[in-house]
């Protein structure tokens, strides 16, 4: 995990100046992290006012796609916040779920709410770890999914991230990746950004009580994120074959899906 310095909760992390070009400032880790211990105690609620409650179906819908095997399958979900996709995986019933996440707060509340869902989960085990996505704390080819909802965005250098996930999948392994996009409707996509970027921003924020800048961060960081064909490509290169883009809800939330090569496995393995 990176090594930074702690930013103060209480102060603005994205000033004007970061949010010009916030993929290239050299602590965007160091800011990210901060941020999402300032707005996690309210994450959960802000993702349903704001996608209008269709975050957990985008994320029930990136678990089908990424075709979980019931009893045999280990997933990681990467920058796992507060659990809701590795909750959704253990639904699905695989072998067993690891949720990773560079925050510590996040991952605590992730435990709380898996501790809480584990009664429901039958035979799945699902356990959550404090770990850099550009730096897995795991073994080579030690999972048959991996998944990051919302948050390849957030990493500092995603070719490093994809690397890791090719690194830790076993062979017939699938990657999936949810990510905002726009509606590619104009109409649409004009209603939507009045939405996202001036709406949102102010009522997130009223919500939060955050002072460090992250809802307005969140439309910035999506409007100058990489476009759909190079995310496509960058996972090519990362060494992901079959790579895809399904939109959802018109094209707000793209579900990216990617395969490594050979033959999964038929029996469960160790946990990861």
């Amino acid at each position: 995990m990176n090594k930074t310095r702690p930013i103060s909760t209480d102060s603005t992390v994205w000033t004007p100046e970061a949010l010009d070009r916030p993929h290239d400032e050299a602590d965007k880790a160091q800011r990210v992290n901060t941020m999402f211990a300032a707005i996690a105690e309210s994450y959960d609620l802000n993702n349903r006012v704001h996608s209008l409650w269709r975050d957990q179906a985008w994320r029930r819908k990136g678990v089908t796609l990424a075709r979980v095997k019931p009893g045999t399958d280990d997933i990681v979900d990467v920058a796992c916040g507060t659990g809701d996709l590795s909750l959704a995986f253990a639904r699905a019933h695989p072998a067993s779920v690891t949720g990773i996440d560079f925050v510590p707060k996040m991952v605590e509340l992730a435990t709380a709410k898996g501790a809480r869902a584990q009664p429901d989960l039958d035979t799945t085990s699902i356990h959550f770890m404090v770990g850099d996505a550009m730096n897995l704390p795991l073994a080579d080819a030690c999972a048959d999914v991996v998944s990051i909802a919302f948050g390849i965005r957030n990493v500092s250098d995603p070719d490093q991230a994809l690397s890791e996930f090719r690194r830790i999948l076993r062979p017939g392994g699938r990657l999936l990746i949810l990510e905002f996009g726009l509606p590619s409707n104009p109409v649409l996509r004009g209603l939507y950004n009045f939405y996202f970027n001036r709406i949102m921003p102010w009522t997130a924020t009223l919500i939060s009580r955050d002072r460090t800048g992250a809802y307005k961060y969140l439309p910035r960081s999506v409007n100058t994120f990489i476009p759909k064909d190079e995310m496509l490509a960058r996972m090519a290169n990362a060494g992901f074959g079959q790579c895809a883009c399904h939109p959802l809800t018109f094209g707000v939330c793209l579900a990216y899906l990617g395969a490594v090569s050979g033959n999964p496995r038929s029996q469960p393995a160790d946990n990861v």
